[in-house]
């Protein structure tokens, strides 16, 4: 499966398990410190060719060390890089994830991240891919006013799409995404953004606020699990235990597990189990790609 995911870039600095979270005028400590690669977008195209999805990623990076570990990093993970940018003008997107075992917060420098616009997607990587995926709505600030119209581009030429909406830092969360919605197939958002995004906390309800007639949503909902809404019949996938160590990028690498199985025709419930074990292995290594699995893993994980 040919897939092309169309996105923001960055690195991440992820400062882990911290004592406390810190506040102005205070120190704290975290038990350890990695840099890697960073960006929901990147995560999710790692994740995708990790389980055997040949992978074409179009984005733009600034012409700096940060974008050549970013380009180093996704060629060594096998993903098609040749259509990504650089620009001179721009740095390359940072962010600081300070994470605990159950949860994140994140402070980014956009840079390059909102940098990337529909016009730089260029039609033969289209042509060459099943699929369109993109993740962080609210920071490609530059890509989301012609997002709608990437998005019929690729229904014309036969690809199926997915949206992940990603949180919006000045928490508007902007009714333009309702109408972006009617070009995509699957809809990833997590408890927070479903919750921000129609106004309504309780999950079912959310869902069916955002039925449109096309768009699939499945809602990750962390130790909750997940849970979809299918011709009228809610949809429920429990979370696997595990331990985790860094919750970094794991909805991102619940994308790529479900949109894996999804593409290839795996029933609903089944595509919701194997997103869901993806997510939970990655959290068992520190940083968003490293304990991604491979598809062998994923099911021998599951048969446990």
């Amino acid at each position: 499966m040919k897939i092309l995911v169309a996105g923001e870039l960055n690195v991440d600095f992820v400062l882990q398990n911290f004592q406390s979270f810190p506040s102005l005028g205070r120190e704290v400590l975290v038990e350890d410190v990695s840099l890697t690669l960073g960006s929901a977008s990147a995560i999710c195209a790692s994740g995708l060719a990790k389980l055997g999805n040949a992978v074409v990623f179009a984005g733009k990076l600034g012409c700096d060390p940060w974008g050549d570990l970013c380009l180093k990093w996704l060629t060594s993970l096998g993903v098609d890089c040749s259509p990504i940018l650089r620009d001179q003008n721009i740095k390359t997107g940072v962010t600081v994830s300070i994470t605990s075992r159950n949860d994140r917060a994140l402070v980014t420098y956009p840079g390059s991240i909102a940098e990337l616009r529909a016009a730089d997607i260029r039609e033969d990587d289209l042509r060459s891919c099943a699929h369109l995926h993109v993740s962080s709505f609210f920071l490609q600030r530059a890509l989301r006013p012609g997002l709608k119209s990437l998005f019929a581009r690729a229904h014309g030429l036969g690809l199926t799409t997915s949206l992940d909406p990603g949180f919006d830092p000045d928490e508007k969360w902007g009714e333009d995404l309702l109408d972006v919605l009617r070009e995509v197939d699957v809809f990833l958002p997590n408890e927070n953004e479903l919750a921000a995004i129609t106004g309504k906390p309780d999950h079912a309800e959310a869902l069916e606020v955002l039925r449109n007639g096309r768009t699939l949503t499945i809602a990750k909902l962390g130790g909750e699990g997940c849970l979809a809404l299918s011709d009228g019949e809610l949809v429920s996938v429990p979370a696997f235990e595990v331990t985790p160590l860094d919750t970094t990028g794991a909805g991102d690498s619940f994308n790529a597990g479900f949109l894996h199985a999804w593409l290839r025709g795996e029933e609903l419930t089944g595509a919701m189990r194997f997103g869901a074990a993806c997510g939970a292995l990655s959290t068992l290594e520190s940083g968003g790609t490293t304990g991604q699995p491979n598809e062998e893993q994923v099911r021998k994980f599951m048969k446990q």
